[in-house]
């Protein structure tokens, strides 16, 4: 599980950004997957930690 607020993709950090999401891992539910809202919006790809899992 991800210890710190950042962006699963890209690593930035959430902590004053608007319009990020988290969810768990759609493959293991195990982690839950930060993401920025840049990085919704062009689907850069993220990678579960637990499992491998990649996801847009």
């Amino acid at each position: 599980m991800s210890k710190k607020l950042e962006c699963s993709s890209c690593k930035k950090n959430l902590i004053s950004e608007e319009g990020w999401i988290k969810f768990p891992c759609p493959s293991c539910g195990k982690v839950i997957i930060f993401r920025c809202k840049h990085c919704r919006e062009f689907s850069i790809t993220y990678t579960c930690e637990n499992c491998g899992f990649e996801g847009p």
